[in-house]
This record gives C-alpha cells, sequence and structure tokens, in this order.
C-alpha cells in the first residue's frame, strides 16, 4: 500500500451505507462544530446540555465507529449517548481524522485532544472536567479503549493540537464491539465459524486496519502493536463496560473477551465488565434499545454520579 495514497471511503467495502444525520433540534441547548484543534476541519465537537439547570454535568463524550474511515459525530449513533441528557449528562460528540485523512496514531491524539479541550472550557459549558466517560462503537469502541488505557503515554499524545496543560483521562469506558488486537481477528473469526469473505480478510492490504496502520498489517507488526490497547494496559484503569455480540462477523467477539481478561489480570475483577449478548451481529440494533441504553447509563450512574 502507499501511505500517501488516500481514497474515497464511500468506495469501500466496509462502508457501504453511511448512517443518517440523527435529528437533534429539539435539543435547546446544543453547541455545533466547534473547533478544538487546527490541524484539521475534522478537530471538531459537538455539544449537548440537559435542557435546564447549571452544572456542572458529567460528560459523556461519544465516539462514532465507521471502520476508522467513514462516519460522523451528527450521525444516528450518538442517539443512545444522547439519552444521557435525561440523566443530567452532557453530551460531547466528537471527530477526528479517518484514515483517508491521517494514519495511526493520528485519530487517538484527537480525542485525547478533545478530552483536553473540554476540560480546558469546561466552565464555559457548564461541564465537569472530573467526571468524563467514554463511549463509543466499533471504530469509536476502540478509541473509547484507547481513551482508558494511554493517559500519559508520550507517543500517544500530541500536545501540540492544543490546552497542553490539561489531562486526557476519562474516569469511565463504554466499548461496545471495539478492535484491539488486529493481527488476530481473522484467526478468531474463522474459530468462531464466521470467516471473512474472501477480500475482506482483516489481514489484507486494504482492510480498514491496514488503511489506519498505513500498510498491510501483517508487515507492520510492530506498529499493529503500537495501536493495540491492550499494549498499554496497567493497574490503574477506569472502570470498563464491555459489550459483544456473540455472532459478530465483523470484530470477534474474542478480541473483548481477551480484552477483559487482561484487564482483570492487570486491575481485578472490580474493574471490568464483560458482557456478551448472545446472537447480536456487528452494530446490531439492539445495543440501541431503550433497555441495553438504560444498562448503560446505570453503569456510568454507578461511576460518574455523586451521592
Amino acid at each position: 500500500m502507499d501511505i500517501y495514497r488516500r481514497f474515497d471511503p464511500k468506495t469501500h467495502y466496509a462502508i457501504q451505507v453511511q448512517a443518517p444525520s440523527a435529528y437533534t433540534h429539539h435539543i435547546k441547548r446544543r453547541y455545533q462544530n466547534i473547533p478544538y484543534a487546527a490541524l484539521s476541519l475534522s478537530q471538531a465537537l459537538d455539544i449537548y446540555l440537559p435542557e435546564s439547570g447549571q452544572g456542572p454535568f458529567p460528560v459523556i463524550l461519544s465516539i462514532h465507529g465507521g471502520a476508522f474511515m467513514g462516519c460522523d459525530k451528527a450521525d444516528m449513533q450518538v442517539l443512545p449517548a444522547l439519552e444521557g441528557l435525561q440523566r443530567g449528562y452532557a453530551v460531547v460528540a466528537v471527530n477526528y481524522r479517518l484514515s483517508w485523512e491521517a494514519t495511526f496514531p493520528a485519530l487517538v491524539h484527537d480525542v485525547k485532544a478533545a478530552v483536553r479541550w473540554v476540560r480546558a472550557n469546561a466552565k464555559w459549558y457548564h461541564l465537569d472536567p472530573t467526571r468524563i466517560a467514554a463511549w463509543g462503537g466499533s471504530a469509536g469502541g476502540y478509541l473509547s479503549i484507547m481513551l482508558g488505557v494511554s493517559a500519559g503515554v508520550p507517543e500517544l499524545e500530541d500536545l501540540s493540537l492544543g490546552c497542553p496543560d490539561q489531562a486526557c483521562d476519562v474516569q469511565a469506558v463504554v466499548d461496545w464491539f471495539g478492535p484491539t488486537n488486529f493481527l488476530k481477528m481473522d484467526e478468531q473469526l474463522a474459530s468462531a465459524g464466521l470467516p471473512p469473505f474472501k477480500g475482506t480478510e482483516h489481514s489484507a492490504e486494504d482492510s480498514p486496519e491496514s488503511w489506519l496502520i498505513g500498510g498491510k498489517i501483517t508487515d507492520l507488526p510492530e506498529k499493529v502493536a503500537a495501536a493495540n490497547p491492550e499494549t498499554y494496559i496497567h493497574q490503574d484503569l477506569p472502570p470498563f463496560l464491555i459489550q459483544h455480540g456473540s455472532m459478530d462477523a465483523t470484530v470477534p467477539v474474542l478480541q473483548s473477551v481477551e480484552l477483559a481478561q487482561k484487564i482483570r489480570a492487570a486491575c481485578g475483577e472490580d474493574r471490568v465488565t464483560l458482557e456478551v449478548l448472545e446472537g447480536l451481529g456487528h452494530g446490531d440494533q439492539r445495543f440501541d434499545s431503550p433497555l441495553n441504553v438504560t444498562r448503560v447509563l446505570d453503569f456510568l450512574d454507578g461511576h460518574l454520579k455523586r451521592s
């Protein structure tokens, strides 16, 4: 792969249908397309506040998925997080540089810059800088994990993006079916009886993971290791809620199983909750069901709400 050859994500097999925009005009207190850095137009965020109150509100950082190459902060993926407005959460939805614009670790640099921006500007938007949770699915799940495990890792920080005096850690992580160990994905899918179709293998030169890394992942194992959240697990992680469908044919459920095992080994049983949802596939609409969103918000209440 020529890492300087960018591509149109709309032509890639992994992004065949872009998610439609979410309807948010009924939310009275919203601030949209605020730049959190100045390197790219992709470095922007939206803020949604509860209808009443002056906070400071705990923050849900909503991070969209899209195979690292597509989708947007304002599409339908933000809707589950917006349910948090009814419980007194602010929602900050973040865009980041996608793989057609920049390769790893640019997207990690971006979401960390967004967290720093939130802290630096918290008083202006009634946000609580001490209570921030990251919540995302798929590629957004990956970035949520990265925020949870890698605060303070120098090679995954770009302080030149802004607010260098602020921390980029988060106080809770909700990971929906995020990938971790790219080199194991094909093998794990095959072992689950869900092998990728020919030409869509994760180890292929044209895979989303190879585009993210900047070359065929099997040729760049050191960079793949640097992009693996498991590399950065340590004993002081925030609490994690990991949910993954048992029939996920895109990101194997074993990615989440092994991540949870490694967090437990480093931090103890109480730091991670893994829920394998039987029969659900990748991005299944049942993740967004009122019952499941309530489950996620209950988890966040347990770790972010003050008694």
